[in-house]
């Protein structure tokens, strides 16, 4: 009971970065609408189409995302066998920039 408890607070903690407030957290996400809107990003839809069944056949589930717009970069989240895999991907290009953890 407890090693499942430590490993859902273990999961929240990961799902959401510690230093953004709700207003970063809105902000990025009017920056992303503006982007696709505009062209100049690729939706979330079709940053996972690209990345999450790769991460899946490798035993991985997907447990969220993060976007930061002064980057442009999409992070999705990952786990396996315990451990948080982070994906950075280009918003722009759909491009894995790079990949940590787990």
């Amino acid at each position: 009971m407890f090693g499942l408890l430590c490993l859902g607070a273990s999961l929240a903690a990961a799902a959401l970065p510690a230093h953004a407030s709700p207003q970063v957290r809105r902000s990025d996400q009017e920056a992303a609408r503006e982007g696709r809107a505009q062209g100049r990003l690729l939706s979330l839809r079709e940053i996972e189409a690209r990345v999450v069944p790769a991460m899946t056949r490798k035993g991985a589930q997907y447990i969220g995302f993060d976007f930061d717009s002064g980057t442009s970069i999409y992070t999705l989240k990952f786990l396996r066998n315990g451990s948080v895999i982070w994906v950075d991907v280009d918003g722009r290009s759909g491009k894995v920039m790079s990949r940590s953890g787990g």
